[in-house]
């Protein structure tokens, strides 16, 4: 059975559209291809839409948080100097992630949009597939399979301090990691 080629787009109901849909704009810095109180279509790269979003008419409660259902969606940034400089736009606008943590495989940020949605904004720690995988199947990630928190903030300040990159991504107790 073939598999699919990508994943084209998310759907999210809510409602207020043209609230979502500018969040949505802002954070990834699309724009809306098409759009009305009723539904709108985001794009940020060569696909005709990633996101969108539609309401049915009003009438849906706040989102409860123990709810099961899609849990986030993640974009990933070509490299961590593309992720801090979104980081610091956003939190120049007050707009906070609310957890960030080095899963492993990623090192990654999520936001809430206005209606609860969550998205995690991530770059990945390892060049290639196999070595991400090979991390995934070793002692450290069987040990804490969720990750390691840190802070943006001083993530930002030892990149422009020239910390390569790669020593910045990967989870402290990674292989090849620099002690503290």
């Amino acid at each position: 059975m073939p598999s699919p080629t990508k994943l084209a787009h998310v759907v999210l109901q809510t409602n207020d559209v043209r609230r979502l849909s500018a969040w949505w704009c802002n954070v990834l810095e699309a724009k809306v291809q098409y759009g009305n109180e009723r539904i709108a279509f985001l794009a940020y790269d060569d696909e005709h839409h990633r996101v969108a979003m539609l309401t049915f008419g009003d009438g849906y409660g706040p989102r409860d948080a123990g709810a099961l259902g899609m849990h986030h969606v993640a974009f990933t940034f070509a490299n961590l100097r593309e992720l801090i400089a979104t980081y610091e736009r956003l939190r120049d606008e007050n707009i906070l992630p609310w957890w960030q943590i080095r899963h492993g495989p990623t090192l990654s940020l999520y936001y809430r949009d206005p209606d609860g949605n969550q998205a995690e904004f991530q770059v990945d720690t390892y060049d290639t597939v196999a070595e991400a995988n090979e991390f995934m199947y070793g002692p450290q990630f069987a040990a804490n399979p969720i990750g390691i928190e840190f802070d943006m903030e001083d993530v930002a300040r030892q990149c422009r301090a020239g910390v390569p990159e790669k020593l910045l991504l990967l989870r402290p107790d990674a292989p090849g990691a620099q002690p503290g």
